[in-house]
């Protein structure tokens, strides 16, 4: 069984509320349709369903739950949910907050209505992550959100790596760029099933190069290293002494990894967003996510050129997270 099957089949096991607030986006109903069908999420849009009928007669709507934002009956509530929450947010402020689909669907997450909210279809991740950051929160262990994608390169056979982070974090410092690596070796445990071997990525593979983000990195090695001895991970590494045993073998033979990562770890934002999108474009790899982490309950964040299938396997990982979490 690949990991496409594997993950749809844990999510049918136990399908959860997944909510989308970009409900007029053709892709959303397409992927809410085949979800609805093969039973790996319960879809939530927000939409009106005559409207969607209408402009997509060839799609089955049947399983899909259609809420309409502007006419939401619980909206004051959720309004007077909000403003409790938030300082100097009046009741009014945040009932003209519920008309946007981002907040009203942050707000039903974070009341329990649903159990996790995708969008990013064609809002920025920006604007998700600061809708998500108002309505459902942070962990409060956890100071800010960041990501991974999940990259599945072509077979025979199917191999599967874990980018991180390639959406959010812009210039991460070695706390947070330890924060990111440990939050993603946890989420690639419990969610993939699969033992993380973590490379801190560098243009410089120990010690071959000095310069202040190569210590960034030797940095994050320290303090991962202290804060979770028991992980198996190793840097500064270029991608090469990452990726190949071969490789490996010359220029860091003593390596934990062995040129056998299945975890990477990007110093910074250029560098992973541009590294997963050439292994995507280039590379032939399905890119899933961003999966994002360190919210208090799952919020994860579409690529606006993510197609259906992407859709509706980031809706069978929120399920997922959702059933994990409780």
């Amino acid at each position: 069984m690949n990991l496409r099957d594997g993950l749809l089949r844990r999510a049918k096991g136990v399908p959860r509320r997944v909510i989308f607030p970009e409900g007029e986006d053709q892709r959303i109903i397409e992927a809410s349709s085949r979800m609805a069908l093969g039973r790996t999420a319960i879809p939530v849009v927000l939409a009106s369903r005559q409207s969607c009928q209408a402009s997509f007669p060839d799609l089955s709507l049947e399983g899909i739950e259609f809420i309409e934002p502007a006419e939401h009956p619980d909206a004051e509530a959720l309004a007077n949910l909000y403003a409790s929450r938030r300082k100097g947010v009046t009741g009014k402020m945040a009932l003209r907050l519920m008309k946007r689909p981002l907040y009203l669907a942050g707000m039903l997450l974070s009341r329990g209505d649903v159990d996790a909210m995708i969008a990013g279809a064609t809002k920025s991740t920006g604007h998700v992550v600061a809708a998500a950051s108002l309505t459902v929160g942070l962990d409060d262990r956890i100071s800010q959100p960041s990501s991974f994608f999940l990259m599945l390169l072509p077979g025979p056979p199917e191999r599967l790596l874990v980018f991180a982070d390639c959406a959010l974090e812009v210039d991460p410092n070695p706390e947070e760029l330890a924060d990111i690596t440990i939050l993603t070796a946890g989420n690639t445990l419990r969610l993939l099933d699969l033992e993380p071997r973590i490379a801190l990525l560098s243009f410089s593979t120990h010690g071959s190069a000095k310069h202040a983000r190569v210590e960034k990195v030797k940095k994050t090695l320290e303090i991962i290293r202290t804060r979770e001895p028991d992980l198996l991970v190793d840097g500064e590494l270029q991608l090469d002494a990452a990726l190949s045993p071969e490789v490996a073998q010359r220029k860091c033979p003593g390596s934990p990894l062995g040129g056998e990562a299945n975890v990477l770890i990007f110093p910074d934002l250029d560098s992973g967003n541009i590294g997963y999108k050439l292994t995507q474009y280039l590379g032939g790899a399905q890119a899933v996510g961003p999966v994002i982490q360190g919210f208090r309950k799952p919020v994860n964040d579409l690529s606006r050129g993510a197609s259906v299938e992407d859709i509706v396997l980031l809706a069978a990982i929120s399920s997922i997270q959702a059933g994990m979490a409780g």
